[in-house]
């Protein structure tokens, strides 16, 4: 039998369910026409928060599955943030599977990348300061959380807090390692960040709001057409009557 406390930690919350956002991709760095052909691009593959804060709370380790042509093609990374950085010239499939903290969740979650070297336009001049960045957002759902994980994100910025049953209170958060290794796992510093890509939740309803502004404009524009078409039509209509 497990310890008591054991099973204390993996209390579970019925009808909670808690979203953690994600984004993984890969940055890809030309390395210029002196570069050889089978060494053309250094790139780094990573999962991270979506606001660029620390993983680790959720994330154990991460595995990264590379091309079978790479030395040691599995890549285990045991600590935030989760990412590796190779060489290479081809693009290829890369799986990355996250493993989490035993009270957050047992079964391992695979993620599947396509690594991106060239830009889109590969007519286009390539550069060797701005790099090619892949990246998807995704969000990782957890339902029926244990309490000591709910603990952990509690002041978590990246994550909307659930309503939780009334009267219930959350056990005192356990730190599931020091200090100094959480710093590390936040990427706002990271040497890539200028070019990672914004996925905060304002640009995005900037963004929906432009675009509703933009079919109103189409739709209001449509009216107008069907305005000007009926009336060319009642015109028509009255000069065959006469």
């Amino acid at each position: 039998m497990g310890k008591p406390e054991d099973s204390e930690k993996k209390k579970k919350l019925k009808e909670v369910e808690i979203s953690v956002p994600i984004v993984y991709g890969n940055a890809a760095f030309w390395l210029g026409k002196k570069a050889s052909e089978y060494q053309s691009h250094k790139w780094t593959v990573y999962v991270r928060g979506a606001t660029n804060e620390d993983l680790s709370v959720v994330v154990k380790q991460a595995v990264f599955q590379l091309h079978s042509s790479f030395n040691n093609p599995t890549r285990v990374v045991e600590s935030a943030p989760f990412e590796l950085s190779e060489s290479g010239w081809g693009e290829f499939e890369i799986t990355i599977t996250l493993y989490f903290h035993s009270d957050v969740c047992e079964k391992p979650l695979n993620l599947y990348h396509q690594l991106k070297l060239y830009p889109e336009d590969e007519s286009g001049p390539m550069s060797t300061k701005k790099p090619v960045i892949v990246e998807i957002y995704n969000e990782i759902v957890f339902t029926e959380p244990s309490e000591n994980f709910l603990a952990r994100l509690r002041n978590h910025p990246a994550v909307t807090f659930p309503r939780l049953p009334a009267g219930f209170t959350l056990p005192p958060p356990v730190p599931i390692e020091d200090e100094s290794k959480r710093k590390r796992g936040d990427t706002k510093d990271h040497p890539l960040n200028q070019f990672f890509l914004n996925f905060s939740e304002a640009d995005e309803l900037l963004q929906l709001a432009a675009a509703r502004q933009q079919v109103q404009a189409h739709i209001a524009k449509l009216r107008r057409q069907i305005s000007m078409i009926d009336g060319q039509n009642q015109q028509f209509k009255s000069s065959s009557d006469q």
